[in-house]
């Protein structure tokens, strides 16, 4: 599961990078993935937004067991 979780993590990464920031996968637990961003992505008031508007909704799409993401 981790390893299908870093792979669709990686298909976000390119858009993080491109504003400064990035993801790092903490744990993937019960389908609940806790990542940490980094970056300029730590810091910035949408956080919360691209957490669950955007890697938490792509990785629902790749991945149907994982229920939520969350910041760690």
């Amino acid at each position: 599961m981790k390893e299908k979780v870093e792979a669709a993590l990686n298909k976000i990464r390119p858009m993080l990078q491109a504003d400064g920031g990035d993801v790092e996968l903490i744990s993937v637990e019960n389908g609940i993935v806790k990542v940490r961003l980094q970056g300029a992505c730590a810091g910035c008031p949408m956080s919360q937004m691209t957490l669950k508007n955007g890697i938490e909704r792509v990785l629902k799409q790749q991945i149907p067991e994982i229920k939520s993401v969350e910041s760690a």
